[in-house]
């Protein structure tokens, strides 16, 4: 039986992504929180900035879950929680609260799914491009 390997996200990898998601907020003149899961839900990094919105750190920490857990961009689930959609009863049915606001982003290796990314702080918008540009960091 042959099996694949995939490097798991490190705390390293957690840290560069924090870092190229504060980077990207900043050159937008926006303060951001940042969380960083692997991909068994564990925190590997997190920052928070005093001058974010108090909220933001909860809201960085269950967009990365929610990506993780449903391996999509927030961006891109949104529409399947409106009624009708198919994730509608999904937010709760789980252990832990997921949050359809764009901003959480997977990180995948080699086309697996090593961790997540979630930003909270600007506009939904703006919070999505700093996780993208964070997880692009990355390759």
């Amino acid at each position: 039986m042959t099996t694949t390997s995939v490097a798991p996200l490190t705390t390293a990898d957690a840290e560069a992504l924090v870092t190229a998601a504060v980077e990207a907020a900043e050159k937008a003149g926006v303060t951001v929180s940042v969380t960083v899961l692997d991909a068994g839900g564990h925190l590997l990094a997190f920052r928070r900035d005093d001058r974010a919105v108090l909220i933001s750190g909860e809201t960085s920490t269950r967009k990365a879950y929610t990506a993780l857990q449903l391996n999509a961009p927030t961006a891109d689930l949104v529409d399947a929680v409106q009624p009708g959609g198919l994730f509608h009863t999904l937010p709760t049915a789980l252990d832990r609260p997921l949050l359809f606001i764009a901003g959480g982003v997977p990180v995948r290796r080699d086309g697996r799914l090593i961790g997540a990314v979630g930003v909270g702080g600007g506009a939904p918008e703006q919070d999505h491009g700093f996780a993208t540009a964070a997880v692009a960091s990355l390759a």
